[in-house]
């Protein structure tokens, strides 16, 4: 079998197809051209993405665990944010056009299924932000650190080497699992009237039969992600939306028939 045949999927997904461990980069230069052909647009979400990270972000300063649960919302919830990207590379793809008003209604192709979606991703967020508050009990009592300094002295305050490798742990397990049951799902959640299970059932399938590629995607978007957050949130202007929009290419990729 050749690195992009076809594979058999469960009756719950979609066929997906094998890919090049390197297709990342791929993905990544393909999203480039897309940001650079529709700059206004898609900034324009990176501007959004921006704002709402130094909101969340300058509101739980203070209270590590919420700060904590916010840094990682980014990651956990970044596919479903960036939905109105997709329909952008969509449209540009086929070589239609929309402007950034009508990207943001592409909820609207699918409404029930991203709204169930949606809700499961909200459940993982709001159920990481209750561990990462026990975690912080466990470890810190009631004593709570606090800092100052700023977000990056309040996570170094709390940097208990135990409480780091528990601490990431098992928010990296939840990452993992978020990741994987995400990382094409929204792309295709707004191309037909799928459901939410044959789209997560769909991302699982990409991930195990792509274990290099999508492991090499995880990497290069948390980079791109931390890249965006450690430049006081301005670098999300751009990183947001180049993931985006390569997310949108990673799915055609992977599930395009051969």
């Amino acid at each position: 079998m050749n690195a992009a045949s076809a594979t058999t999927a469960p009756p719950s997904a979609l066929p997906v197809r094998r890919v090049e461990v390197s297709a990342p980069l791929k993905w990544l230069n393909a999203g480039a051209r897309d940001l650079m052909a529709m700059p206004a647009a898609s900034l324009g979400y990176g501007v959004l993405f921006a704002l709402a990270g130094y909101i969340l972000v300058t509101i739980t300063a203070t209270r590590p665990h919420l700060l904590s649960a916010v840094v990682s919302g980014f990651f956990l919830a970044g596919p479903f944010l960036g939905m109105g990207l997709y329909r952008l590379s969509q449209r540009r793809e086929s070589g239609g056009s929309i402007n950034f008003i009508d990207s943001m209604a592409a909820w609207r192709e699918n409404p029930w299924s991203i709204g169930l979606f949606g809700i499961l991703l909200a459940f993982i967020l709001l159920s990481w932000e209750r561990i990462s508050a026990i975690l912080f009990a466990l470890f810190h009592g009631a004593a709570l650190p606090t800092s100052n300094g700023g977000w990056v002295s309040l996570l170094l305050t709390a940097a208990d080497p135990m409480f780091i490798v528990v601490y990431l742990g098992i928010g990296g397990a939840l990452a993992a699992l978020v990741f994987a049951l995400s990382v094409i799902a929204l792309p295709l959640l707004i191309t037909g009237p799928y459901d939410p299970v044959t789209a997560a059932a769909t991302s699982v399938r990409a991930t195990t039969t792509n274990p290099g590629a999508i492991a090499l995607w995880a990497v290069l978007i948390v980079a791109l992600i931390g890249i965006g957050m450690a430049t006081m949130f301005f670098g999300l202007i751009i990183t947001m939306p180049l993931v985006a929009h390569a997310t949108w290419h990673a799915f055609r990729d992977l599930t395009r028939a051969v």
